[in-house]
């Protein structure tokens, strides 16, 4: 399995109107950094069944990027309920996106 790829279209349905935590991660195709942590949220998408990962691509969906003020990328954004409950901006290792995500769920039961 492998992040969704979502777009200013599709966005509300698979981000948004989701019922479980969501990871966003807003990336662009030049970004070194994108590239480094790109692995980590793969392998997130593949081991974490408690959570939906999910792509933006800022070059292709720049309304997206506007509309949730990322001026940086990485930007890795967790919605819960439609709302935004964290973001991290910049390259993070896998313990510390594993910390984010688990205090998410602490602080953001499943209702």
């Amino acid at each position: 399995m492998t992040p969704l790829s979502v777009t200013n279209n599709t966005f509300s349905a698979e981000v948004l109107d989701c019922k479980q935590l969501v990871l966003v991660d807003f990336w662009a195709s030049w970004c070194g950094p994108c590239k480094m942590i790109a692995p980590i949220v793969d392998e997130l998408c593949q081991t974490r069944p408690d959570i939906k990962v999910c792509k933006v691509n800022v070059d292709e969906q720049f309304e997206l990027a506007v509309r949730y003020q990322v001026s940086s990328i990485p930007t890795l954004m967790f919605f819960m309920n439609g709302k935004t409950v964290r973001r991290a901006v910049g390259l993070r290792s896998k313990a510390e996106i594993e910390q984010i995500i688990q205090e998410c769920h602490d602080e953001h039961p499943a209702e």
